[in-house]
């Protein structure tokens, strides 16, 4: 009986080609969305769940609030680690990473930089699953100057040899690494993406017993089972124990006054499964993802497969009156309901089946274009994931029953007396009415996404042309520049000979993407009491009229000041949070650095307010100290021959530093690089709102041929009494004009309700303007009425003398 099943269901696909290619290709679609979205949200709820101590690796942050702004940090101090591992049983293992950059590393005659190094304590193998294929975990990283090494850069350094013994030289560090270890190359979902692994004990900072400075990424390792909240409410001990002594001695005050003036400070907790979903750090490891556009894609991935479905049910139900007399005819013969309701599920299985080998072939092709936009390797391999192919085939069958359970019951429930007589089905009212939600759903779901999709474009716009307080248009980054050592300044000298530059500065605070970042607590007119957190730029002479940057008030660094070195210029907003606003210049401000000491400086400028930090965060207050300005070179150009200048930029630099590459960036760019995950948002929602829209035109389609079908004898009749064209477009279209309706007024709340969640993450963001739901309105209208009319139309146009003749 299955292979009977079968073969009808085979000719009934053939029959109806047309119908059959539109159910398909709609399924398809919507199946494919599901799957290429499912493999990224897959991804994303995966990073760092491979290490075999996922449920017990916690990450200690900083977070803490001063007058002038919040710190906010993913590391903490040198002796946090052994600290909390001394003073809690609970913490089991402790260990520590810190950033080393991408140095100049030396292997005989050979030079290389493309190592990502991070200094790690010798447990780090232990703690982390990175397994080492040759080496030992537990001694690798004990000694001063070891390293363990990715098989990758194994293999550039040092061929086909044992890597084992051998000694890299970092030659700006003026220090070697024995290889003492080899890893596999780092997982793409892990958060911690490095190449290099040197030893804690190689880096004198490590053993530091300060507890003002961070820079150090620190993780626990707790017993199986325990609630890491319950050591988090024991940290604020330890903050007053051990930080409170040094808060004395840098500002004055004791930890109980400091807080009494409305500043905290404090360590918390942070699972490792969270951190790559649920970070806010300005600086970590590795750009963080979102837990919000997980949840986005998520709802897009079964929005689709909703809809898919939905076409399905509604193009099968449309076709149900060329198969009411087969349905009628099987029964008089002795078929009962069970019977033909598994043959139309067989027809639905058969229609899914092929549907999904198309979406799994769709899915092959565009996954290099969908990890280009969405910066993922994501990958579909049948043989090294045995799950896959299984979870497909159970995904098949669950989408199949989902979509053709209502076909097979509405076409299995027709009544053969009915049938034979010639009677039209429509459905029960009930049926009907189920047919509209759909199309209500299809339409809520389209015009949602449209919405979001305009809105996500105005924001990037409204971020793409907001003034930012300096020109970033025509600024060259030329980073790194500490390696020509003391040409430095000889480079620097030749660029200003250069016809084609307008200014050049020298400075490691940049405005926009990977800058130097250095906070300065610092107190107005010797007054402790009013401490305040603000970021310092160290900059030169040039900084401010290189970067386009407006004076509010006073003047900038000049050489003609031997006092300018003990002289700062601040923002706008640092002269208001210190209580002087427009009456800035000559006053003083005090900072205390780690040790105690302390540093009194002279307000000669206040520069208008300009944005450092993306537009997520508002502008927070800024000093501006003369000197320590070196390692990047910033060149404000004033040619359209930028290929010309960069040759010529290249060519003097190989003459200073022949082993050094040079490198380069533009400033507008690096802008651009700080909103590249909203970007990518965008270009994924307008892709996936457009496929909706499509695929939802399917479903409408289907719809209207149903109904056109249905009162083909009742457009004869009203066409033989004289109706026009246009009458009979404007009565088949008014119905899912109505639908559509509904649809925007259930999806107008829904979009703005989203959006505006959206926007909060924005410090600087657009309004949601009401010509924005108009809009979206406006296009399903239009789409839906472009699609009814095609079916309208051909309806219309029919000779009456057919549809009547059966009559």
């Amino acid at each position: 009986m299955l292979t009977n099943f079968i073969k009808i269901a085979w000719r009934n696909l053939i029959r109806n080609k047309a119908f059959s290619a539109i159910n398909i290709i709609g399924l398809a679609l919507g199946l494919a969305t599901c799957m290429l979205i499912s493999l990224f949200v897959l991804d994303e709820l995966s990073y760092d769940r491979f290490n075999e101590k996922a449920d017990r690796i916690v990450r200690v942050f900083f977070r803490g609030s001063m007058q002038g702004g919040k710190m906010n940090e993913a590391h903490v101090m040198p002796p946090v680690a052994q600290t909390l591992k001394a003073d809690y049983p609970e913490v089991q293992e402790a260990t520590r990473l810190r950033k080393g950059g991408s140095p100049f590393i030396t292997y005989g005659d050979k030079t290389f930089r493309d190592a990502s190094l991070a200094y790690v304590d010798s447990n780090f193998f232990q703690i982390f699953t990175f397994p080492l294929l040759q080496g030992d975990a537990k001694t690798a990283l004990v000694r001063p100057n070891t390293a363990v090494i990715t098989q990758e850069l194994a293999h550039k350094y040092f061929g086909n040899a044992d890597p084992l013994g051998k000694v890299l030289t970092i030659k700006s560090w003026n220090t070697t690494f024995q290889v003492t270890g080899v890893i596999d190359r780092m997982p793409t979902n892990s958060h911690i993406q490095a190449d290099f692994f040197a030893s804690m004990a190689s880096f004198p900072e490590a053993k530091a017993s300060s507890w003002m400075t961070s820079e150090f990424f620190t993780y626990l390792v707790l017993p199986k089972g325990y609630d890491y909240k319950q050591l988090e409410a024991k940290l604020p001990q330890v903050v007053d124990k051990y930080m409170g002594p040094q808060i004395q001695q840098s500002f004055g005050m004791s930890m109980s006054q400091f807080r009494k003036r409305g500043n905290d400070l404090g360590l918390f907790l942070q699972p490792l499964t969270d951190i790559h979903l649920y970070s806010s750090f300005a600086y970590d490891l590795s750009p963080p993802g979102n837990i919000q556009y997980v949840y986005i894609f998520g709802a897009i991935a079964l929005f689709m497969l909703v809809i898919a479905c939905i076409n399905f049910m509604n193009l099968s139900t449309a076709g149900a009156a060329k198969r009411a007399k087969e349905v009628g005819i099987r029964k008089v013969l002795g078929s009962v309901r069970q019977s033909l309701t598994s043959q139309f599920l067989i027809e639905s299985m058969l229609l899914t089946g092929i549907a999904l080998l198309l979406a799994t072939g769709i899915v092959y092709a565009s996954l290099p274009t969908f990890n280009e936009l969405a910066g993922k390797t994501l990958t579909i391999n049948f043989l090294a994931n045995a799950w896959l192919l299984p979870g497909l085939l159970l995904f098949g069958v669950l989408v199949s029953v989902l979509a053709g359970s209502y076909p097979a019951f509405f076409l299995s429930s027709f009544k053969p007396v009915a049938v034979l007589k010639g009677a039209k089905f429509t459905g029960d009212s009930k049926s009907i009415g189920l047919r509209s939600g759909l199309v209500v759903v299809q339409f809520f779901i389209s015009i949602t996404l449209i919405v979001s999709t305009t809105v996500v474009y105005r924001q990037l716009s409204y971020i793409q042309n907001k003034k930012l307080g300096y020109n970033k248009d025509q600024v060259l980054v030329l980073p790194e520049t500490w390696l020509l050592g003391k040409k430095e300044d000889v480079f620097r000298s030749q660029i200003m000979q250069d016809p084609s530059v307008l200014n050049v500065s020298t400075s490691g605070y940049l405005p926009a993407g990977p800058s130097n970042n250095n906070n300065f607590m610092v107190y107005p007119e010797a007054n402790s009491t009013q401490l305040v957190k603000t970021l310092r730029y160290d900059v030169d002479y040039n900084y401010i009229p290189t970067l386009g940057m407006q004076l509010a008030a006073g003047r900038n660094f000049s050489q003609e000041y031997g006092t300018d070195s003990a002289s700062v210029i601040l923002n706008e907003t640092a002269a208001k949070t210190l209580g002087w606003g427009d009456k800035a210049i000559g006053h003083t401000l005090t900072n205390t650095n780690n040790e105690g000491n302390k540093g009194t400086y002279r307000v000669i400028g206040v520069v208008k307010d300009f944005h450092f930090r993306s537009l997520h965060e508002r502008i927070s207050p800024l000093v501006m100290v003369l000197g320590n300005a070196t390692g990047t070179v910033i060149v404000k150009v004033k040619t359209k021959d930028l290929t010309g200048l960069l040759a010529n930029l290249k060519k003097q630099w190989s003459q200073l530093a022949p082993e050094a590459p040079f490198t380069y960036s533009f400033l507008d760019e690096r802008f651009n690089d700080t909103y590249r995950t909203e970007q990518k948002i965008g270009q994924i929602l307008g892709l996936f709102a457009g496929l909706t829209i499509f695929v939802a035109c399917l479903g409408l389609f289907g719809l209207a041929t149903f109904m056109a079908e249905q009162r083909t004898k009742e457009i004869g009749v009203r066409k033989v009494l004289g109706a026009s064209v246009a009458s009979i477009v404007a009565l088949l279209s008014k119905d899912f004009l109505k639908l559509v309706g509904v649809a925007i007024v259930l999806s107008v709340p829904v979009a703005w309700y989203v959006m505006n969640r959206w926007l909060q993450d924005f410090a600087y963001k657009i309004e949601l303007s009401w010509w924005v739901f108009a809009l979206a309105g406006v296009l399903a209208v239009s789409i839906a009425l472009l699609t009814v009319s095609f079916q309208s139309v051909k309806a219309a146009l029919m000779n009456p003398v057919k549809s009547l003749r059966s009559e």
